[in-house]
């Protein structure tokens, strides 16, 4: 199918970095782009920390996801010059606190080795040279120099300044894309659910030089630093129906984990504790591209990985409304036969695109 001309009117729901990164690169192909959110960049985008790190979020029966990652990673040096923020380029050192947490870490080095993924593999003396904050007795280590990290406040307020964002619709639209996180209008509702996350951030005297992701007796805990000395601390997930919240639980987990690994973090000074749901599909994968409506196209699901697939969404999107190829591991309507899409979209059909 075809458009009847090269400028499409576009509206974008939700202004995260996911919608925000759409609506730039449709605004670059000439299409006349709005962004509406009443509340914009206040949803998981608020609580990212923003790690690019494809390598460090691979794992086994997922490698579409480390292949499309790094596809978007690759795209993050240009957007950033683009928006003008600094991106951290100095890789993710991969930490394991005792035996367990290395046979963790080894497992997951062979898969990264297995899809040629470019790494080094640390000793605790070499570790603790390249992070002298790390504690010491570290049960192995690897440093991943091709992940590496972003601020997503400051990438979505330099987003912002680049799009039109309104609080309510403004006019027809051609095509919408739905970007809202993990509240999708109906009939799209279903395909998206919360997964909450709790991030801490601190002020540390001592900060680590890259992002860490360890395990501490099994807990999976990153702490990421940024170039005024403050750290994010995350890692929690939670399956939840409720909206998402600080738990003490969650807070003693995080703290205890990154002080093990880092203890110059008992000088830090807290600054925030956030909780926001993370959108999550039923295989973890993105929802991006056409649906069985002609008129909307989806960019939801991200789950942990939205900033690190902002770009490759983006290109995506705009891709598909240019009549372009999509990615079949993201085609929304892949649960379709399984979930009939029911519910009536409140728009009215305006003018198909390319499918």
């Amino acid at each position: 199918m075809t458009v009847e001309d090269s400028t499409l009117r576009v509206r974008v729901l939700g202004a995260g970095i996911i919608g925000l990164t759409c609506a730039l690169e449709l605004g670059r192909r000439g299409h006349r782009v709005e962004v509406v959110d009443p509340a914009p960049g206040s949803g998981a985008s608020w609580a990212a920390a923003g790690m690019l790190s494809p390598a460090g979020e691979a794992w086994h029966g997922e490698a579409d996801l480390l292949r499309t990652g790094r596809r978007s990673a690759d795209l993050w040096p240009g957007l950033a010059q683009d928006l003008g923020v600094p991106l951290r380029p100095v890789g993710t050192m991969l930490v394991a606190h005792d035996a367990g947490d290395a046979d963790d870490l080894g497992r997951l080095l062979s898969l990264l080795t297995d899809h040629g993924e470019p790494l080094e593999r640390l000793d605790p003396r070499d570790a603790r040279v390249l992070e002298p904050a790390l504690a010491r007795g570290c049960a192995g280590a690897a440093l991943l120099p091709r992940d590496h990290s972003v601020d997503p406040r400051v990438v979505v307020r330099a987003l912002r300044r680049r799009c039109r964002v309104v609080p309510a619709a403004t006019g027809p639209a051609d095509v919408t894309v739905v970007a809202t996180g993990t509240t999708l209008p109906p009939p799209f509702a279903h395909l998206v659910r919360g997964v909450r996350g709790e991030v801490v951030r601190a002020h540390c005297p001592d900060p680590p030089r890259r992002t860490l992701r360890g395990w501490v007796r099994g807990t999976p805990v990153y702490v990421v630093p940024r170039p005024d000395g403050e750290v994010v601390i995350g890692a929690t997930q939670s399956e939840h129906a409720a909206p998402p919240v600080v738990t003490l639980e969650g807070l003693a987990t995080l703290l205890a984990a990154a002080r093990t690994l880092l203890p110059g973090l008992d000088r830090a000074t807290f600054a925030e504790a956030v909780a926001r749901d993370r959108p999550a599909s039923v295989d973890h994968r993105p929802l991006v591209g056409a649906t069985h409506l002609p008129e909307v196209l989806l960019a939801a699901g991200h789950h942990r990985h939205g900033v690190l697939l902002a770009p490759l969404t983006a290109v995506l999107i705009a891709d598909q409304l240019d009549g372009g190829a999509s990615e079949p591991a993201w085609d929304p309507r892949r649960f379709d036969a399984v979930h009939p899409p029911t519910g009536a979209w409140q728009t009215a059909p305006s003018r198909s695109v390319p499918q």
